[in-house]
């Protein structure tokens, strides 16, 4: 029995990230003395002991294929040991130790359309969420919008031209499994009209207790429609999030007239030196317009180069938005200033507490 015990898998969580360290790092790990930047995504990292670390970042596409995982591994076994990372913006970093393979790896990379870049005062591949492809809710395209955005501002994930880094992001509905709320510049797809109810199928596809609680403002209530059990959404109180969508596919919340996109600015994540710090709206609005999205590339490349043309050295979005103001801000960018910028959370102050399991 004891013996039984003693082999019991207790953990069945991921493995340590210690299997995974390079011999390199595991052996100088929290050793680090400082790194630099050699060239265009190429650091290079020396330890206490004199040892260096050679790290080679490349962009890579969000919807990676079979082919393009084994072309990024086959890189990693022939000049890292076998040894690579992806970063939290999907950039993947090859790691070793030997100097003589940064030219051949570099050349590799880019041959293969994974161009080197995004370190330092750059901008870093843009992470979005799963659009079209794969989410049931999503108001907008993710790839696609992403691919477009990137291909107007590649220059500047190709070389240090801004004067700090600069983070973007995309998420495909408000639901946000993108980092949105803290990325310099955030895309986000937005539903303008609550769910649209199939009261013939409500009852037979859906567990309604379940749907009710789904929704996080308490927006869905029972009805009875032609004798049969169904729900009522309260208009006023639906945050258009798809919640319900997800647990009941009878109540589609797609409308290509009405589905778009919002332009958020100036957040990011803390460091050792300043407090995170969340985007706020800048746009409200924009159409879906695929396959190049004209209007929201547009929009965004505009805050960019504004950003880029007057932040001192170092700042970031937000920072420089909070040194000069947001009137400011729009003076400079040519952004319409609406009612819609107005933050006064008197919504959320009635809702924020609300749960629609305390009410049943």
């Amino acid at each position: 029995m004891a013996e039984a015990q003693k082999e019991r898998i207790t953990d069945i969580g991921p493995p340590h990230y210690e299997k995974f360290l390079p011999p390199v790092i595991k052996e100088n790990y929290g050793k680090w003395k400082y790194h630099e930047i050699v060239k265009p995504g190429v650091l290079m990292h020396v330890s206490e002991s004199g040892v260096k670390l050679w790290s080679v970042r490349a962009a890579t596409p969000r919807l990676l294929s079979i082919v393009s995982i084994r072309q990024i591994c086959d890189l990693a076994d022939k000049y890292c040991g076998g040894y690579l990372r992806f970063t939290s913006r999907n950039n993947v970093e090859y790691l070793f130790s030997e100097e003589k393979n940064v030219d051949p790896l570099v050349k590799a990379t880019t041959e293969l359309g994974y161009p080197v870049g995004g370190v330092g005062h750059a901008l870093s591949n843009i992470v979005h969420t799963q659009g079209w492809v794969h989410c049931h809710s999503a108001a907008t395209d993710a790839s696609g919008i992403v691919k477009s955005v990137m291909d107007d501002l590649f220059e500047y994930f190709a070389e240090e031209k801004f004067p700090g880094k600069l983070r973007i992001a995309l998420a495909c509905c408000l639901n946000m499994c993108g980092a949105v709320h803290c990325s310099d510049i955030a895309i986000l797809g937005v539903h303008r009209r609550p769910p649209k109810i199939d009261h013939s199928n409500v009852n037979k596809i859906c567990e309604i207790p379940n749907l009710i609680a789904s929704c996080p403002t308490g927006a869905i209530r029972t009805a009875t429609v032609d004798g049969k059990p169904t729900v009522e959404i309260v208009e006023d109180l639906c945050m258009f999030c798809a919640n319900c969508y997800t647990v009941c596919p009878a109540l589609p919340i797609n409308d290509a007239l009405n589905d778009g996109l919002s332009i958020w600015v100036g957040g990011k994540v803390s460091n050792a030196r300043s407090t995170p710090m969340f985007s706020k709206l800048a746009i409200p609005w924009l159409p879906n317009n695929p396959p190049r999205w004209p209007e929201v590339t547009d929009a965004v490349k505009n805050i960019v180069e504004v950003w880029a043309a007057n932040a001192r050295p170092y700042e970031r979005m937000g920072e420089w938005i909070n040194r000069v103001g947001w009137a400011r801000f729009f003076d400079l960018t040519g952004i319409e200033f609406t009612k819609h910028h107005i933050d006064n959370f008197k919504h959320a102050g009635t809702t924020f507490a609300t749960s629609a399991q305390i009410r049943l």
